[in-house]
């Protein structure tokens, strides 16, 4: 049976108390963090040590219809990707 990941509640609970703050205030600087992401995802928002967010273009291709079957096409788009940074990679999975 796999392990559950933390909540948010867990989280905020946890960053309280290693940095001896509220968890209200863990909260705020936690949703600073996403909002700030956002709004600097399409210029690429890196958090070092973890990992980036980027925006690909991702060109029309080939594809097929899975209910009938039939090949249609895809058309390009532009989707946001997150990149895992190598030291996050290495310590999760060594």
């Amino acid at each position: 049976m796999a392990a559950k990941p933390m909540t948010k509640g867990q989280i905020l609970d946890h960053m309280a108390k290693k940095t001896g703050v509220t968890k209200k205030l863990a909260g705020q600087f936690l949703d600073e963090l996403v909002a700030l992401s956002h709004k600097e995802a399409k210029k690429a928002f890196t958090i070092p040590g973890l990992g980036k967010l980027v925006v690909v273009n991702r060109k029309k291709r080939m594809g097929r219809n899975p209910a009938t079957g039939e090949t249609m096409v895809i058309p390009a788009k532009k989707v946001l990707k997150f990149r895992i940074a190598k030291a996050a990679k290495d310590a999760v999975l060594k």
